[in-house]
């Protein structure tokens, strides 16, 4: 599975990735940019039973696994909740399942809500929900299938009243022991666990949901930044995020540039294809505490540079984020934990 920016990238994805024919169909699907949200479900034929929504903290593009889930739901109006539970029901009632389900959603920034999928089963985010909720989904579709309605079971509401703490649950990778594998964050899932944190406090349940997936954060030293071009002034803020909280900038050179022509102070390292191994080397001198590489989506241009910085870095154990959606969780996060200096003021 892949994101294609134009006819012709089109045309080179089929040809050399896949195999077409009447008994291989390739599904094409149009690419909308927007927050995803997720909900799994109990249908018994005559009700629906939704105890939560979960919302997504990467957009669309990287898969639902790899993707930090969030319940309750942080950004997303009672609006579009309403319009997910209508959605959620219609579905349920009008497929004529019975038992569990889960459905993707994707809201654009118009608040217009799409349907990705619909996958009638039990899905890898049951157990959490049902933690974070305290509705136990699999006795609860079990015993639908079974014949005991809903209403039996003594559910009696489409969507119960949300809990009141964050639960967040992270995607743990294990890229250093799966070797030549492309570290970057894509519609194929390539996640191998998970792990859930929960508190009081959305940002420090997210702090503590990266720390048990194996995420390794700091609140010092160098963040080593390489940009596709369709993503620079987004990430700006969050460079410069960085460079207040006392981190040192580098980044590639064309990244370099457009930095230093905004204002913020980063120093150039050159890439293997400008005939220099400098990015590689800083990433293994042990001084680098993150690495954020993006690769463009929308125009359709790939580099093989990135593949080989983010393989650097997983071999050397250093954090990587392909997704500026994580950047702002993480940065979200050190904010709150860091301790910033301030002047007193003068009276």
């Amino acid at each position: 599975m892949q994101i294609v920016a134009g006819e012709e990238e089109l045309k080179h994805y089929l040809k050399t990735a896949v195999e077409i024919d009447e008994d291989r169909p390739v599904l094409v699907d149009k690419y909308i940019r927007g927050k995803e949200v997720e909900v799994d479900a109990v249908c018994d034929g005559v009700d629906v039973f939704v105890p939560g929504i979960m919302e997504l903290v990467e957009r669309t593009g990287v898969h639902s696994g790899d993707s930090m889930s969030v319940y309750p739901p942080y950004s997303i109006s009672d609006k579009v909740k309403g319009t997910i539970l209508r959605y959620t029901k219609q579905l349920g009632l009008g497929i004529g399942i019975v038992g569990p389900f889960n459905i993707q959603f994707i809201v654009d920034r118009n608040e217009d809500v799409y349907i990705i999928e619909v996958n009638p089963r039990s899905s890898r985010t049951v157990p959490f929900l049902s933690k974070a909720t305290g509705y136990s989904l699999a006795d609860i579709a079990t015993l639908a299938i079974l014949g005991v309605s809903l209403k039996e079971q003594g559910i009696f509401t489409l969507y119960p009243t949300e809990q009141k703490r964050w639960y967040v649950k992270a995607p743990a990778f294990s890229f250093n022991k799966l070797r030549g594998m492309d570290a970057y964050l894509s519609p194929e899932m390539k996640s191998t666990g998970e792990a859930i944190g929960y508190d009081d406090k959305l940002h420090r349940a997210m702090y503590k949901a990266m720390i048990a997936s194996g995420v390794k954060l700091q609140n010092y030293g160098t963040v080593l930044v390489t940009l596709a071009d369709e993503d620079k002034e987004e990430a700006l803020p969050l460079i410069r995020r960085f460079y207040d909280l006392g981190f040192n900038i580098e980044a590639t050179t064309v990244t370099a540039e457009f930095l230093k022509e905004h204002g913020v102070k980063t120093k150039l390292r050159h890439k293997i294809s400008e005939g220099s191994e400098e990015v590689l080397a800083r990433i293994r001198s042990g001084h680098v505490s993150y690495v954020i590489n993006t690769r463009a989506i929308l125009s359709g241009v790939h580099y093989g540079d990135g593949v080989a910085i983010r393989r650097t870095a997983i071999e050397n154990n250093v954090t990587m984020f392909t997704s500026l959606d994580t950047v702002r969780v993480l940065l979200d996060v050190l904010e709150e934990l860091t301790i910033t200096v301030s002047t007193i003021d003068d009276k």
